[in-house]
This record gives structure tokens, C-alpha cells and sequence, in this order.
């Protein structure tokens, strides 16, 4: 189902319970899934129940590659978002209440309620921002990093987009400014294979890795449902970036376990009932990482409960919070937005 045999193993490296740094890791990995996983599933009522203005991309399924990469990366360090991007704003540090206040259009948003779901922004932890154009903020990764190499900081720029956004010609333009100037930026493909409606091997010519690769810049091929092996590459790369060795491209292969939307209910006419249910069943990201939590012995199964039940009342918290938060004032209808 994915264009490359990942050669590693599940997990490539065993646990040692005994270190607590080490342990605190890894439990705050899966902690952060959890968190995205729950927030997205009630993002998911707000627009059934009517509650929630506009509409929202899930990010459920993909939740290892969010993890994974910002766990590898300092506040300091920038990120560039998609139209799918709760995931990217809670793993770089974002809060729920501010996000939940943000997708109801409250004044307490990180965007003061104006952006929305497709839009938040927390520039505090360095997130540049979600943007609704496939592709769009490539350019603004790129020029994150560029900013960052003329400053002289060793802060690092990780661009996330999907494989839909192969087909837009300003990523090319910028892998190629990036190779030549040897910027320190980390070009994320998410590939969850479905470009909207349409499988990505209709629409995308040839092997992902050889774009990059055209350019001079190395890519690793991995997947995406395994937020182990997407921290410790992601963090390899981020260290290469830091250290003035140029961009890299990470293409995590994934899936996306609702439809392209919230709107995007019977998927049948694109895909299958059974590939659904495989990724959902055999290839969680959640999963996979309890599982070998549990086997290492790093944690109980209770102690997963437990996470569970806090991040359920870190939801309720947020979701009060947000339902309770004024709008803002309507003589601000034209303060902070730009055209």
C-alpha cells in the first residue's frame, strides 16, 4: 500500500525502564497521541452536534508524525502547518483551551477567533502556522530557515505538508533555494496516500523520494504510524540541519482513519471498507506504541488508563473554558486580518 518495504524494525531500539528521563519520553509520546486522538474525536461532535462554526480536516491516524517530529524540536525551533494541522499545533506545545476557543470563534483563540480551524497560529512556541492552500507554506518554512541561517541561530524550520502538495510547483522552487543555500529546514511529507478523493499513485509520477532526492537532498522513507522511528529520525535530521548540513525531506507514510473532512462521511466510492479497517485495526499509531510500552515494561496498563482519563478532563476543561469565552467585540472585524 506504500510505494516503500520500511526496512526497520517496529521499534529499532529497546526501552530502559530503569532511566526515568528515558521513560518520561517515552510515556509523553504516547500522552501526546492520546491528546490529539481526543481532541480531534470531540472537534468531530462540535461540527456534528452543530456547534462549531465552519468545518475541520481530522488528523486521527496520523498522530505518530505530529508526535514524533516536535518532540525532536525546541520552542525556539519554527513549524509550518497544513489544513489538517490540530495535530502539528498540540505536539509544538499548543493548549486546548486556546485551540478549542480558537475552532468556536471566541476572542480567547490563538488567532483571537479569526482564524480557525485551518488557521491557528501560536507563535509563542514557534508554529508559523496552518495554511488552507495545498502546499502554501512551504515558502514560509523556507524563509524561517533563511531567516534563521542570516541571524546566525542554530534554530531549525520543519515544513509539514502532504503528498497532494507534490503537485504544486513552489515546493520545487524552494528545495531548490534550500539545497543551494544549505538551509536548516526539514521538509515533512505526511503521505496518508489520498489526495482529497484520488490515490496519490494516480496523481504523483514516479517515487516520492526521487524529488527530493533531484535536488540534492537526502530523503528517509519510514512509516508514519510509528512515533519511535519518527522521533529518532526526525531528531538525526534535526541535529543535521542544526549543525549547518543543509535541508532533509522525511516522507512518513500514514493514513487517515476519517475522510478528507468532517463532512466526508461514505468514503466507498474511493476506497475500501477493508483498507480502512487494516489501518484502523493493525497499523494504529496508539496502539502500536502502548503495546511496546506495555512490553517493556516502561508502563502498566493502568497507568495508560490513567493518562487516558486526564486527558479526558484536560477536554472537558478546554471545551468549558472555550464555551464560556466571549466572542470578541464587533468593532474588531477588521483588526489582525490581512488580504
Amino acid at each position: 500500500m506504500t510505494e516503500t518495504t520500511h526496512s526497520s524494525a517496529l521499534h529499532p531500539r529497546e526501552a530502559n525502564p530503569s532511566d526515568p528521563i528515558e521513560r518520561d519520553r517515552w510515556v509523553s509520546l504516547y500522552r501526546q497521541m492520546v491528546r490529539i486522538r481526543l481532541f480531534e474525536e470531540q472537534v468531530n461532535d462540535l461540527y456534528t452536534s452543530a456547534r462549531m462554526p465552519g468545518l475541520a480536516h481530522l488528523y486521527i491516524g496520523e498522530e505518530a508524525i505530529a508526535v514524533g517530529v516536535c518532540a525532536a524540536l525546541r520552542d525556539s525551533d519554527y513549524i509550518t502547518s497544513t489544513h489538517r494541522g490540530h495535530g502539528h499545533c498540540l505536539a509544538k506545545g499548543g493548549t486546548m483551551d486556546r485551540m478549542f476557543a480558537e475552532l468556536l470563534g471566541k476572542e480567547a483563540g490563538y488567532c483571537r477567533g479569526k482564524g480557525g480551524s485551518m488557521h491557528i497560529a501560536d507563535q509563542e512556541k514557534g508554529n508559523l502556522g496552518a495554511n488552507a492552500i495545498v502546499g502554501g507554506s512551504v515558502g514560509i518554512a523556507t524563509g524561517a530557515a533563511l531567516s534563521a541561517r542570516m541571524r546566525a541561530t542554530d534554530q531549525v524550520a520543519v515544513c509539514f505538508f502532504g503528498e497532494g502538495a507534490l503537485g504544486q510547483g513552489l515546493l520545487y522552487e524552494v528545495m531548490n533555494m534550500a539545497s543551494l543555500w544549505k538551509l536548516p529546514v526539514i521538509y515533512v511529507c505526511e503521505n496518508n496516500m489520498y489526495n482529497e478523493y484520488t490515490h496519490y499513485r494516480e496523481t504523483t509520477a514516479g517515487r516520492i523520494k526521487d524529488r527530493p532526492e533531484a535536488f540534492g537532498i537526502p530523503c528517509d522513507v519510514i512509516d508514519g504510524q510509528n512515533v519511535l522511528e519518527v522521533y529518532r529520525t526526525a531528531a538525526r535530521l534535526v541535529d543535521r540541519a542544526r549543525g549547518g548540513l543543509g535541508p532533509s525531506f522525511l516522507q512518513c507514510d500514514t493514513y487517515r482513519y476519517h475522510g478528507h473532512y468532517v463532512g466526508d462521511i461514505d468514503r466507498a466510492y474511493y476506497r475500501s471498507k477493508e483498507e480502512e479497517q487494516e489501518w484502523i485495526n493493525q497499523r494504529d499509531p496508539l496502539k502500536i506504541h502502548a503495546a511496546w510500552l506495555i512490553e517493556q515494561g516502561v508502563v502498566e496498563d493502568a497507568e495508560l488508563r490513567r493518562i487516558r482519563a486526564e486527558v479526558e478532563s484536560e477536554i472537558l476543561a478546554g471545551l468549558e473554558f472555550a464555551t464560556n469565552a466571549p466572542y470578541p467585540d464587533a468593532s474588531e472585524v477588521d483588526q489582525d486580518v490581512y488580504s
